[in-house]
This record gives C-alpha cells, structure tokens and sequence, in this order.
C-alpha cells in the first residue's frame, strides 16, 4: 500500500472562463463554428497575424552577428524601456520625461507590470486596500491579492441601462475610497466594456484625485494605437494626468498593438515628482524582480526597440496598427447593421459607440448559452465578445445567433 500524497490536500481549482471557452470552440466540430472568445487579432480569414513590420525587424536582428544571447539588466533593455516610456508619455513633450522623473522598466507582458507594480506599492508603500472596474479584465484581482493586498474592492464602470459609463457612480466610489487605496484605471479601450470616459470626464476624476492625494492611480494600458489607430488618442488619459503633476503607474502590453502575444513583452512605466527618488524606487524594483523572474527574455524587447527607435519601421508599424483598428472598426459597423436590420429588440448603437478589441453586447448569461449551443458560437457568458472574431463571412450568421437568443430568450 503506497503512503499517502502529500498533495491528496489539493483542491481543483476553478477553470480560466476563457481558455475554457476556446477549448469547447476547439473540440466543436460544426463547420459553421465561430470563436469570439480569446483576446488575440485575427485577419478577414480568421488566422493569427504576423505583423509584417515585426517579420522585416526579426529578419534584421537574425542579421545582426553582433547580438548575443546573454542575460538582460534585471530591468530590462534599456532601449526598449526607453522608447516605450516614450512612446506612452509623449517624450520630451512631457515634463515628467523632459525632467527625467519618468522612466520604465521591461516586464513580463502587461500581466508582469501590474504584478510587479502592484508588489511594490504593497511592499514598499504599505497599500493593502485596491479597487478595480466593475467589470474588468479577470486577471486584475489575482494579481494584486497575490502580490499582499488584503482589501479588494470594485468601484461601478458599466451601467446595463444605457449600456454606457456610470460615470456618477464612479466618481461617487473614488470620492468615498478610504486613504491610501489603488485605483485600477483602463487608459484606453477598457476590457471588457470597450467605454472610455470623455476628456471631460477624465478632467473631473483628475480634480477629485487632486484633492485625495494618498489615493494612488495605477493606469493599464493593453491597446495603445490598437483601439483607434491613434496613438497619440489612446494615450490622452496617461498624458493628461502627467501633466496635471500625479504620481502614477503605469502597465505596458505590446502583445496587441505589436502581435507579439507569445514573446510576453511589456514595460512597467512610473511618473514620479522628483528626479531623486528615481534610483531609490529602481533600486526597491530590482530587488523584486531579481526574486521573482530574474531577468526578462530578450527577443521581444529587441523588436519592439529596433521598430520604436528606426523612423522607417516605425512609420510601417503606424501603418499595422491602422489596419487592425480599422477592420475591427468595419467589424463593428457591420455587425450593428444588421441587427438593425434584423430588427433585433432593443438599441445596438453602443457596439459602434464602444472601442477597440472587446464590445460588451448587453446579452445575458441564458442568451449566450442559447448562442453556444445553438448556433456555435462561442462568447463569455457575461457577452463580452472579440470583434476580431466577426469577418465578412460569418457577420450575418452571428447577427442571426445574437437576434435569436435575444427574441427567444428573456433579458
């Protein structure tokens, strides 16, 4: 008889709603299936992307017999963390970069800068209290209960009704927040709702933040450039609250706007007041990460440094960010257009009203279960859907699921 497993005390833990979702799309053999489900881009014939610009970047580095594989700084490539802090604050536009009190460091993807933020405001800071949107991305929970926060809190973001912000409601939550809480913002194209506040909002949720200064903002930004095709557009909210004089950080992916998904590329920015305080905080930040990762992989960082820093492929990669953004635009006007058409119940101006990868259609947990099992389509039962899942082919068989399930199936 063999002895007992020192594991047999291991519970199975909950599955991953989305993985598990694009495993059922995965195993479905109907011809007619669509997947809707995984955050990832996908071309009119529903395939994975290579970004050219990324293809022409790697062939040059393969080129280059001068680099080698040896480790990087614990922070990073510093060209990259560079360009990247660049790229987000505006450069030597911003006076925080200008002043030499804004820098970043090289993470594990946008997942990497929030855990390693996150640690450090606990550790460093003594934060224990965060807040984040209801709803959000599923990941921004565990990442900060597992970096020591204690007190995880929502603040309202959505409101079913008019399928918009309630913004009153945010603004109401971030008033009544207890001193020295984190505040979870999306900067752009906020998953999975795809609603930013207004310039007009953000300047109201900025004066309040002013007068509560021990309330610490921690921007995440997955999509700059990938949900307008604007750069400069989908940094607005990051920008202005540097240049209103806060104290920020701020997580980087570029596995969107680059398609980089795999290479786990990501860069940890931090808006400080003073220029000082900027070898202390690294240093505090090394420590960190040396016990957690080490150092970061390399093969991503070099890419997006060669095409952030080279004006040629800089300007091709412009080009790959417009095309994403616009199919998905296209995808959703033409998804609104026909459940107009259809005249499906209820108003469907906010899928074209709403940005970037996700659109939070408003379907219930019974209608996206009668889509799944009814017509193969494969969504979050919360009806979060990727856009960059809708092609020409397929648009008006996924119209023809949503409109079934919302006239067969109560709201």
């Amino acid at each position: 008889m063999s002895p007992t497993s020192l594991f047999s005390s291991v519970e199975q833990g909950p599955p991953i709603e989305v993985f598990a979702v694009n495993k059922a799309f995965l195993d479905d053999t109907h011809p007619a299936k669509v997947n809707l489900s995984v955050g990832a881009y996908r071309t009119e014939e529903c395939k994975p992307w290579v970004l050219p610009v990324v293809r022409d970047a790697e062939k040059r580095l393969a080129a280059d017999d001068s680099l080698n594989h040896e480790y990087l700084p614990v922070l990073g490539l510093e060209s990259f963390t560079q360009a990247a802090t660049s790229m987000l604050l505006g450069g030597s536009e911003c006076v925080a970069v200008a002043e030499g009190r804004a820098f970043g460091i090289q993470t594990l993807s946008g997942t990497g800068a929030l855990r390693v933020g996150a640690e450090f405001l606990h550790r460093q800071l003594g934060y224990q209290t965060f807040y984040y949107s209801n709803p959000t991305w599923e990941n921004h929970g565990l990442l900060f209960k597992n970096s020591g926060f204690t007190d995880a809190r929502t603040y309202r973001y959505w409101n079913a009704k008019t399928r918009s912000i309630d913004f009153d409601g945010m603004y109401e939550d971030f008033e009544n927040a207890p001193d020295k809480s984190v505040l979870i913002l999306h900067a752009c194209a906020h998953n999975p709702t795809g609603c930013d506040p207004t310039k007009e909002q953000w300047s109201k949720l900025a004066q309040l933040l002013k007068s509560r200064p021990s309330l610490f903002i921690f921007f995440d930004s997955a999509y700059q450039g990938f949900a307008s095709g604007d750069l400069e557009r989908d940094a607005y909210a990051v920008r202005y609250f540097a240049q209103e004089g806060f104290e920020f950080m701020c997580s980087q992916s570029f596995a969107k706007n680059f398609g980089l998904y795999n290479e786990r590329i990501g860069n940890l920015t931090l808006v400080l007041r003073n220029a000082s305080q900027v070898t202390p905080v690294k240093s505090q930040l090394t420590l960190i990460v040396r016990a957690m990762y080490s150092t970061p992989p390399n093969h991503g960082a070099r890419i997006v440094s060669l095409v952030l820093n080279d004006p040629t492929l800089y300007e091709q990669w412009k080009q790959c960010i417009q095309t994403m953004s616009s199919r998905i635009k296209q995808m959703r006007l033409g998804l609104r257009e026909r459940l107009e058409k259809l005249n499906t119940p209820g108003s469907w101006n906010h899928i074209t009203e709403q940005i970037g990868m996700f659109s939070y259609t408003g379907l219930n947990p019974d209608q996206v279960a009668h889509i799944v099992s009814q017509h193969h389509v494969y969504l979050l039962k919360s009806g979060r859907i990727n856009m960059c899942g809708l092609t020409t082919g397929n648009l008006d068989h996924v119209a023809n699921a949503i409109h079934d399930a919302v006239t067969k199936v109560p709201s």
